[in-house]
């Protein structure tokens, strides 16, 4: 069997693979979670909780319902977005001028009251979301075999984070919302809705949580605390690659995601430490971030 750097070769495929899958969610996360900062100065804890409620949604319209997967990929971010949209009007749209601690409290609260909703109608216990049949089985390369859900999943994720970048940095309306959030006053003096635009954006970013949920639920046991991990990670990957960068947030997640693999590979002891340990040394020579402006 051929070994690479005292590894068999096949190991280190498999954990190259899986850092990539998890690559893909920390960048569709961070995304998310960046573009929110970025666009609207609110630092969202509830971001790990709307990708929990993405994968119990998910649960939702198969089990009572009996819609199957490709129901829950499209339904799923567009009912969380409307939530996020509620959300946004009703109570962040308050605080937008104070503190970045009151947004931070603020969604923290969110999140408590959205998970024990969640545990009182699920339980506690973990649920199992089954792959659906049409991405079951594997692709054979020869030198090793790729689940084809898993294949989808970084195709899909990565698709979407590409779509939302190209938007934000390449059309006019990206132009429109970079513009709204620098000076609010002088665009609405040239006509747009800028309010308008701040609450789609929130409604956009809590729907990349959530799409990520509905992509992770077959992967996973579904429990309320799923979303309480991936988010510190993920705001170690925010913070890596800066604070409201977008092309940063998808470029770390996916570099921390390989990082990561090649950890359990070659030092497993240190695979979930390795992130933050980076955090810090990236800190230290940057306190911006890798792709954030001072």
């Amino acid at each position: 069997m051929t070994e690479i750097f005292g590894v068999p070769a096949p190991v280190l495929y498999g954990q190259l693979l899986l850092g990539l899958v998890n690559g893909s969610f920390y960048a569709l996360l961070s995304l998310g979670l960046s573009l929110i900062f970025g666009l609207l100065n609110i630092v969202n804890f509830a971001h790990g909780t709307m990708y929990m409620l993405g994968a119990f949604l998910a649960y939702l319209l198969l089990q009572p319902l009996g819609l199957g997967y490709w129901w829950a990929v499209l339904l799923v971010p567009l009912m969380a977005a409307g939530l996020g949209i509620v959300i946004e009007r009703t109570i962040l749209k308050r605080i937008y001028k104070l503190d970045h601690i009151y947004g931070l409290l603020v969604t923290f609260g969110l999140t408590m009251v959205i998970e024990g909703f969640v545990r009182v109608y699920f339980g506690v216990s973990g649920l199992r979301y089954a792959v659906p049949s049409s991405l079951q089985g594997m692709v054979d390369l020869g030198f090793m075999r790729l689940p084809i859900y898993r294949i989808w999943v970084i195709v899909a994720a990565l698709g979407l984070c590409l779509i939302t970048w190209l938007v934000i940095e390449r059309t006019r309306l990206g132009a429109t919302l970079r513009a709204g959030t620098e000076n609010p006053s002088l665009v609405q003096a040239f006509g747009v809705n800028v309010p308008l635009l701040v609450t789609l954006v929130f409604g956009w970013g809590v729907g990349l949580a959530a799409f990520a949920g509905v992509l992770a639920a077959p992967l996973m046991q579904l429990t309320p605390q799923i979303g309480h991990s991936i988010i510190i990670t993920v705001f170690g990957v925010v913070v890596i690659g800066g604070m409201g960068s977008i092309l940063g947030s998808i470029l770390t997640g996916l570099g921390l995601g390989l990082i990561e693999g090649l950890a359990k590979v070659y030092y497993p002891e240190a695979s979930s430490t390795a992130i933050f340990v980076l955090m810090i040394l990236v800190l230290l020579v940057r306190p911006h971030g890798l792709f954030g402006k001072q």
